[in-house]
C-alpha cells in the first residue's frame, strides 16, 4: 500500500544561514518532497532576498514573511520590547493567514516564536514542535543560572513554555535523554536526525588531518579543543587541526596567539556547504561541545568514515557514540583526556582504520529512509 501523501508546513527562522537546523530542515523537507511525494512549504521570517545556505529541492515552497526579528538584535531595551510586540503580532497575523491558505495536513515547528500562538491557529493542521537543543540549554535560559533575578525569570519563562508544549499534538526531541528531560510532557516522541549525506567510499584515515564543523560559540568549545590542541601538536607536528564554521573567530585567534600555537596547523575556516569533501579529507573528527541537542557532526563524520573523539556532554554524543568501538567518549569538559584520546588515534593507523569501519556501519542507523519511515509512522497516528 502507498503512503499517503500530505501537505507539510516547517516554520523556521531562517534558511540562509549555516546552522544544524537549517541543515536538517533543509534536507528533510526536500526529502519529503522527492522521494515521499509530500507538499512541503517553509515558512521563514528572516533572511529577504537570500537563498538557502544548504542544497534545497525545487519541489519545496519557500515563503519568507519577511518580518526582520534580527533587527532586535542591535536595538536598545525599550526599542526591542515594542519592535518585539509589533512584530510578533504581525507574525501571528501573518502566520495565520498563510496557514488557512495552505491548509497544511502537519504544521511543524522549530519551537521559535511561533510557540507563543502556534497551537491557537485553527488551520486544521496537527501541530508538531521538534526541539533541537537539550531543556537546560533552550534559548539560553537556565534555571540554574547563579543570578537571583535570571534564575527566578527562567522558571517562570520554563513553566510558562511547559504549558504551551503540552498543547502540542507532539513533541519530538532527538536523544532519550532529551525525552527524559520533559516529565510534565506526556506527548514526547524521539526520532533523531537523519544522516542528510551519503558517502559511497570512507575517508583515506591515513591523512593527517583532524577536523571539526560547528559554530564559533562558547558552546562548541573551541577554548577548549584549542588547548587539548596546544598539548596535541608537541607530539604531533606533522599533523593538522581545521575547524569549520560561522562566526566571530576572534577569541580563537587571539588563544591560538596566546598560547604559541602554530596558526598554519591549526586553521580556522569558515562555514563549508560541502561538508563531505572536508569529512574524506581528514583522518579524524573531534567534538568539543560543552552541550548539544544530539550532535549532527558525529554521524555525518562516522557515515564517511570517521574515527570519532568526542566529549561526553549533555547530549547526543553518548547515544552515537559506542566508546572504544567506533570513537571514543571522554568525560566533558577534560581537557587532558581529550588530547590523550585523540593523541592515541593520530598515533596508531590501525586503529583509526578499525574504528573507521566500525563508524561507517554504525551511522546506517541514521539513514534517511530509515528516519523518514519513523516520520511516516508518526504522521499515520496523527491522522
Amino acid at each position: 500500500m502507498k503512503n499517503p501523501k500530505y501537505k507539510i508546513v516547517y516554520c523556521t527562522p531562517a534558511l540562509y544561514s549555516a546552522g544544524g537546523v537549517e541543515r536538517i530542515v533543509s534536507f528533510k523537507a526536500s526529502y519529503f518532497a522527492e522521494h515521499l511525494g509530500h507538499d512541503v512549504t517553509i515558512i521563514v521570517t528572516e533572511g529577504k532576498g537570500r537563498s538557502s545556505f544548504f542544497p534545497l529541492s525545487d519541489q519545496v515552497k519557500v515563503v519568507n514573511l519577511e518580518l526582520g526579528f534580527e533587527e532586535l538584535w542591535t536595538a536598545s531595551f525599550f526599542k526591542k520590547v515594542i519592535l518585539y510586540l509589533h512584530k510578533q503580532w504581525k507574525f501571528r497575523r501573518m502566520l495565520r493567514a498563510e496557514l488557512m491558505r495552505i491548509r497544511p495536513d502537519f504544521t511543524i515547528s522549530m519551537l521559535r516564536r511561533e510557540i507563543n500562538f502556534i497551537t491557537g491557529i485553527h488551520d486544521g493542521s496537527k501541530k508538531i514542535g521538534e526541539l533541537h537543543v537539550n531543556r537546560s540549554n533552550y534559548r539560553n535560559f537556565e534555571a540554574n543560572d547563579t543570578n537571583l533575578l535570571k534564575k527566578v525569570f527562567a522558571r517562570i519563562w520554563m513553566g510558562s513554555l511547559v504549558e504551551k508544549l503540552k498543547k502540542l499534538d507532539r513533541l519530538v526531541v532527538l536523544t532519550e535523554k532529551n525525552k527524559d528531560a520533559w516529565p510534565e510532557l506526556s506527548n514526547v516522541v524521539v526520532i533523531p536526525d537523519p544522516l542528510p549525506i551519503q558517502s559511497k567510499t570512507s575517508a583515506d584515515v591515513h591523512t593527517k588531518r583532524v577536523i571539526t564543523i560547528g559554530r564559533y560559540a562558547y558552546q562548541k568549545g573551541y577554548d577548549m579543543l584549542i588547548r587539548a590542541w596546544a598539548e596535541v601538536e608537541k607530539r604531533f607536528p606533522d599533523w593538522q587541526l581545521s575547524i569549520y564554521g560561522m562566526g566571530d573567530q576572534s577569541s580563537c585567534r587571539q588563544l591560538i596567539s596566546d598560547l604559541g600555537v602554530d596558526p598554519q596547523r591549526c586553521l580556522l575556516n569558515g562555514a563549508v556547504s560541502d561538508v563531505c569533501q572536508e569529512y574524506m579529507n581528514s583522518s579524524v573528527f573531534i567534538l568539543s561541545s560543552r552541550f548539544e541537542g544530539f550532535g549532527l557532526v558525529l554521524i555525518e563524520a562516522m557515515s564517511c568514515g570517521l574515527p570519532v573523539v568526542s566529549f561526553d556532554c549533555h547530549t547526543g554524543p553518548d547515544e552515537i557514540i559506542s566508546d572504544g568501538h567506533d570513537g571514543f567518549l571522554v568525560p566533558a569538559n577534560d581537557i587532558h583526556a581529550l588530547s590523550k584520546k585523540l593523541m592515541a588515534l593520530m598515533g596508531d593507523e590501525e586503529l583509526r582504520r578499525r574504528f573507521s569501519e566500525n563508524a561507517r556501519l554504525s551511522s546506517r542507523k541514521y539513514d534517511a529512509d530509515k528516519i523518514a519511515s519513523q516520520w511516516t509512522l508518526l504522521f499515520s497516528q496523527l491522522k
